[in-house]
């Protein structure tokens, strides 16, 4: 009866760890906001917006991006949720598990020339259990990209000119999102790392560039840290900064 007793205790203890551990992370845990600075933050230089792992990157010809699990061609509007300039560039997109942050940052001093939002019905699940498994404990990365939850979930897109170039910073709300909370207005100034929004529980967060003159430092299935790690620089000739650039995060 002892061996029973200390048996029915430990297992008492174990749940009880458990849900204390389980609340500490949902509700503590998963809120933290640490301060983020990019590791570099000269000319060109285009920060992650947000943690997670690199999900795709995508070369964006005439307005569309093509998938080649699926055979097809996505028109760009169908991921910003909105009609971007029909013009070529990069999408690179980021897997936000459960355990990363889940605050958003701006990748490169700018203004922000508009915000749109566009809400669904009900959002579908990013991955089934096997798929939540691997990219969450295994650390290993699915083939995402033009799913239907990517073209059809709830979305805010934040369009911004920097200097010379524009972006777009789609966050994609998961099945158990309840909210996107955007932080920023139209014709707002940023500077690098600043935050642009908070999406709750599991998302993904793609950015689009406008510029052919693009060059990744970043893979598929590489784990990136928002407003901290270098994604991407802009290999043309450094694009102004106006109004967005701030003596303590651009460089004079």
């Amino acid at each position: 009866m002892p061996y029973v007793s200390a048996i029915v205790w430990a297992l008492v203890f174990l749940v009880l760890v458990l849900l204390c551990g389980t609340w500490f992370l949902r509700n503590v845990w998963f809120y933290r906001d640490p301060q983020r600075k990019p590791e570099s933050n000269s000319l060109g230089t285009i920060v992650a917006p947000a943690d997670g792992r690199v999900v795709y990157i995508k070369r964006i010809k005439r307005g569309t991006l093509t998938s080649e699990k699926l055979g097809q061609k996505i028109p760009l509007p169908e991921i910003t949720g909105d009609s971007p300039p029909d013009l070529d560039g990069f999408s690179i997109g980021i897997y936000m598990s459960p355990l990363d942050v889940h605050f958003n940052y701006c990748p490169h001093p700018g203004v922000v020339e508009r915000i749109y939002y566009k809400p669904a019905k009900v959002n579908l699940p990013m991955l089934d259990m096997w798929e939540y498994v691997k990219v969450v404990w295994l650390r290993r990365m699915v083939d995402l990209f033009g799913r239907k939850y990517h073209l059809e979930n709830e979305r805010n897109t934040i369009f911004l000119r920097c200097g010379a170039v524009r972006m777009a910073v789609v966050l994609i709300a998961d099945k158990f999102v309840s909210k996107i909370k955007c932080f920023v207005t139209e014709g707002q100034s940023l500077g690098y790392s600043e935050k642009l929004a908070f999406i709750e529980r599991g998302s993904q967060v793609d950015l689009v560039i406008w510029s052919k003159d693009v060059e990744f430092l970043v893979g598929v299935n590489q784990q990136v840290y928002g407003g901290k790690t270098v994604i991407a620089r802009i290999t043309h000739s450094a694009p102004e900064q106006g109004s967005a650039r701030r003596s303590n995060e651009c460089p004079k």
